[in-house]
């Protein structure tokens, strides 16, 4: 079966840095997506596109085909005084502090005597990276008839 719109498509991925360190790996639990969805990134599903079981790619994506360029307002100082006592580098937050949530993760990414610097960037945003993927399976995601399927 060809990969196309409303399939459920099991992939193997691994994800490197553009210096070639592997970065994530599906391992024996595979990523499996609903294509059509928007659910991976949309060069990697355009490269998927039409393709069978079998297939596999090696994908080189920008920052803006990945996870996005870093944006600058997205950093913020904040008092060391408004963060736990026991505050460090690499502590996550689901808003900055005296904010309202926004539905980003902000992580310290800096830390001086009197304050923090929180970055609600992906933590991979801003950087190139290598996706080699191979098509595990392909099938149809409903049994019913084309016509009944709901649509996205």
């Amino acid at each position: 079966m060809k990969i196309s719109r409303g399939c459920l498509v099991s992939l193997k991925v691994c994800m490197f840095s553009a210096q070639g360190e592997l970065l994530e790996d599906s391992g024996a639990r595979p990523l499996v997506y609903l294509h059509g969805a928007d659910a991976i990134f949309a060069r990697i599903e355009a490269a998927l596109e039409g393709q069978e079981t079998g297939f596999s790619a090696s994908l080189h994506l920008e920052p803006e085909e990945a996870f996005g360029d870093d944006d600058a307002s997205l950093l913020h100082l904040v008092p060391v005084k408004q963060l736990p006592p026991d505050i460090e580098l690499g502590m996550r937050f689901e808003a900055v502090p005296g904010q309202p949530p926004d539905g980003r993760i902000y992580t310290v990414v800096d830390l001086a005597d009197e304050v923090a610097v929180l970055d609600g960037n992906h933590p991979l945003a801003g950087r190139a990276l290598r996706f080699d993927v191979e098509v595990l399976g392909v099938e149809p995601a409903w049994d019913s008839p084309q016509s009944s399927r709901p649509s996205p």
